[in-house]
């Protein structure tokens, strides 16, 4: 699954990336420089956090799931047992 960012994200990120660089490093990165480091993030990195993100969300709804029998159980004939 390729990670596809919408343009006005990406547009975030690269101005993130630019003012990192000014404020971190020796000299500012230029656009495309930091286009292409923010390319390189989301097709070396992204998947690796995608995955974890998607192994999270399955853990928490299975949680969610096993609970479910004693969150949403109400016990049957209990009309005499008032």
């Amino acid at each position: 699954m390729t990670i596809k960012l919408k343009e006005d994200t990406a547009q975030r990120l690269i101005g993130s990336i630019q003012r990192y660089f000014s404020e971190n490093m020796d000299e500012p990165i230029g656009d495309l420089k930091a286009k292409l480091l923010l390319d390189f993030c989301v097709k070396e990195i992204g998947p690796a956090i995608y995955n974890q993100a998607v192994a999270d969300a399955q853990s928490f709804l299975h949680d969610k799931i096993v609970e479910m029998d004693v969150a949403c159980y109400e016990a049957e004939h209990s009309y005499w047992r008032k």
